[in-house]
């Protein structure tokens, strides 16, 4: 997808996978090292990536597993918030037959009113797996 839009999506990754002799690949794919021994805060390192690049796009999966979760996980607020970036949600809408994208959307800093806002989105999607799906956002505040 990175090349049929062209943008410049990229993806952050373990420093090691970026040494030689492979490492080429992975930044020449978008790749951008954190080294997690220079600081236990994932979510800082990826502040301080996005503080320190022109342009970085980074896609995240806010349930950060395949499997049925109960709340989300809530780095990708705290790295949008952090790095004053927006956010723009997507999904595949098995039950309509439809790819949704949203409209930038840049975080108020009232969690309650932006996990508002993210409900509202997915409210009426219908995932591939339904039963793994938890819209109930409310959870989250």
């Amino acid at each position: 997808m990175k090349y049929i839009k062209e943008l410049p999506i990229n993806f952050i990754g373990k420093h090691t996978l970026f040494k030689p002799p492979y490492g080429f690949i992975f930044k020449a794919l978008g790749g951008v090292p954190v080294d997690r021994s220079k600081s236990s805060n994932m979510v800082d390192a990826i502040i301080k990536v996005f503080n320190e690049k022109d342009e970085f796009i980074l896609a995240i999966s806010p349930e950060g597993t395949r499997t049925k979760i109960e709340k989300w996980k809530s780095g990708f607020y705290h790295i949008a918030l952090g790095a004053n970036i927006p956010i723009i949600f997507n999904t595949f809408n098995f039950g309509k037959k439809e790819y949704l994208i949203s409209k930038l959307y840049y975080l108020t800093g009232d969690k309650k009113k932006d996990f508002l806002f993210f409900h509202n989105f997915y409210k009426d999607v219908k995932g591939k797996f339904p039963d793994q799906f938890e819209p109930d956002f409310h959870k989250n505040i």
